[in-house]
């Protein structure tokens, strides 16, 4: 199990992952990369080339879900690449539901016959933009900094609640590594907790 010190290219492979839900939630920044003058940003210009490649190839989206989640599962590779491989994954699944929020209102005023100013429109996708571009880019200058980003709310708790580590393993005395049940494991938390106060 890798859980050492992130190498400098440890560091920067770390923030590949974080492609996937910037890709995936460009949908979202439609207004604010649409805007005037925003076709001279070479941030808009790099982004808009990496979404027409990600565009061209059929199930993009599945297959780099799929290809994230059976990488983040080997050991060999540093904590800080599988972390950041499974946060990516979960922020990705997080776009979902403002997708879904928004659908829903849509569905339910439509049938009233109520139409959202785009004004409303325009300001709620720029927030959700916004908002992933803050959770991106704090992830992605913590990974450079060799740092966890592990202080996104709630997703940052269910990916280090899932990441391996070594205190999850045992060795008997054959030499053999082997998982320790659950509740040992958290019977050892716990003594190291008290070990601590």
């Amino acid at each position: 199990l890798n859980d050492g010190a992130p190498t400098n290219s440890d560091k920067v492979l770390s923030v590949l992952p974080y492609l996937l839900p910037l890709l995936d939630g460009l949908q979202y920044g439609r207004f604010l990369l649409g805007a005037d003058g925003a076709e001279s940003n070479p941030f808009v210009i790099i982004v808009a080339i990496l979404y027409s490649l990600y565009r061209t190839i059929p199930f993009a989206g599945l297959i780099a879900y799929f290809t994230l989640n059976f990488l983040q599962g080997n050991p060999g590779l540093n904590r800080l690449i599988r972390y950041n491989m499974q946060q990516a994954i979960y922020i990705d699944i997080a776009l979902f539901f403002p997708g879904l929020v928004t659908a829903l209102i849509g569905l339910i005023l439509g049938s009233q016959n109520i139409e959202l100013s785009p004004i409303l429109i325009q300001g709620s996708t720029d927030a959700i933009f916004v908002s992933l571009l803050a959770a991106l880019g704090y992830s992605a200058a913590s990974s450079l900094l060799g740092v966890e980003p592990n202080k996104l709310p709630i997703i940052s708790k269910a990916v280090s609640d899932r990441m391996p580590s070594v205190d999850m393993f045992d060795i008997d005395s054959e030499g053999n590594v082997f998982a320790k049940p659950r509740e040992r494991e958290e019977n050892d938390k716990e003594d190291d907790n008290k070990k601590n106060e």
